[in-house]
């Protein structure tokens, strides 16, 4: 249900022709979602670990559902302060409590099986936009564009206040022994670590960094990939708008695809590996100028920036362990906040200058670069811990 924020740019158009609002100040209150769904998500995941998932997941479908539906009165009262806040503020909050809320729980219910855990409940909220983009269409065609945010405010707070109130943490017995075991399994760190202690290590400081580069390159890409295929290659507006809805299908499975990986070779090398994928595909985008190759090159840097998303919930937990995943999660769910506003403005920023893209793929290459560096340091820093715990 909270996915439906990724069909956002269906509404886009409408609104701004009935109410007269720029399509720039409407896109705004997605970005100030997003801004919102990182910032509450760090608060949200101590709820989660102080009130359980339930408490938290009811929390969420009042707040998105209240949020969609008050988008609708802004739309129809005209008032574009009335759109930040109901979309941008209240759906936010809805956005940063309904994510960390399942992420973290099923997490606990597959120890043996994180990344692919993780990746599946991920996945759906990557793919929320096949459904809701098509839906919202045509709502807006049969009942009007306000009345469309009415419906859908209301099917979302019955949706999902019925299903939080089947989200809880599984007690021992409810897992088999075998399984029971490895999600008492030590960390990679060789320690089970509180919030509060997390966020004071290195390891989470990389984390948080890697997380925000992987973001920072992928959304700044997905929000310019139209006009930046028109205008590096031979690709037609048609053949774009075709390739968007492709990678978007590439960011969808990258998660669930990725995030199972990582459950045989470890993610400490998945991480690894994504920034490696990222820098060569990036490298490919300025030097090969065929649409086809151009596209699979950004079909592939969708699919690491999905994996990020996935990857990560289970990264923490074996970093930290599962004591208090929600709220560790929700801290380094800020990442995705402040890369939220930095990777599109960077990108807009250096085109209406340079009036190329460019520059901005190359900078996107050296922080890629600098992730990887990071990330393959503590790859290693996690096999020398392990090597020797094992001599002890």
């Amino acid at each position: 249900m909270i996915g439906g924020v990724y069909a956002w740019s269906v509404f886009t158009k409408p609104i701004a022709q009935q109410t007269g609002w720029q399509e720039a100040s409407v896109s705004f209150a997605f970005s100030l979602a997003i801004f919102f769904l990182g910032m509450s998500a760090a608060f949200m995941g101590r709820l989660v670990e102080k009130f359980g998932p339930a408490t938290v997941g009811t929390i969420s479908s009042i707040f998105y559902g209240s949020g969609i539906a008050l988008t609708g009165v802004a739309i129809q009262v005209h008032q574009l302060w009335l759109l930040y806040l109901a979309y941008g503020v209240i759906g936010g909050l809805g956005l940063g409590s309904g994510y960390v809320t399942p992420v973290s729980t099923i997490v606990r219910w597959f120890p043996d099986k994180r990344g692919l855990a993780t990746g599946l409940a991920i996945m759906g909220f990557g793919f929320a936009a096949l459904l809701t983009g098509p839906l919202a269409l045509r709502l807006i065609m049969t009942i009007g564009l306000a009345n469309a945010f009415y419906v859908l405010g209301l099917f979302y707070f019955v949706v999902m206040i019925i299903t939080a109130q089947f989200i809880r943490k599984p007690h021992p017995h409810e897992l088999p022994a075998v399984i029971a075991n490895n999600a008492s399994r030590v960390s990679l760190t060789n320690q089970s670590m509180t919030a509060n202690e997390a966020v004071r290590t290195r390891w989470f400081a990389c984390l948080w960094f890697m997380f925000f580069i992987n973001i920072t390159t992928g959304i700044g890409l997905v929000s310019a990939a139209s006009p930046m295929a028109q205008s590096m290659t031979s690709m037609t507006a048609a053949a774009a708008a075709v390739m968007v809805g492709i990678i978007g299908l590439f960011n969808g499975f990258g998660r669930l695809a990725w995030a199972t990986l990582s459950d045989y070779i470890g993610r400490p090398l998945t991480y690894s590996l994504i920034f490696i994928l990222d820098i060569i595909m990036l490298v490919i985008l300025i030097f090969f100028k065929q649409p086809f190759i151009f596209a699979v090159a950004l079909c592939l840097l969708m699919s690491c920036y999905g994996a990020g998303f996935s990857v990560i919930p289970a990264y923490l937990s074996d970093v930290f362990s599962t004591k208090e995943l929600g709220a560790i999660h929700g801290y380094v769910l800020t990442a995705w906040a402040a890369a939220g506003m930095v990777g599109p403005v960077l990108l807009s920023w250096t085109h209406q200058i340079l009036h190329n893209y460019y520059v901005t793929l190359i900078a996107f290459i050296i922080i890629d670069l600098i992730a990887m560096i990071i990330s393959i340091r503590i790859q290693k820093g996690f096999v020398t811990n392990q090597s020797v715990e094992s001599v002890r």
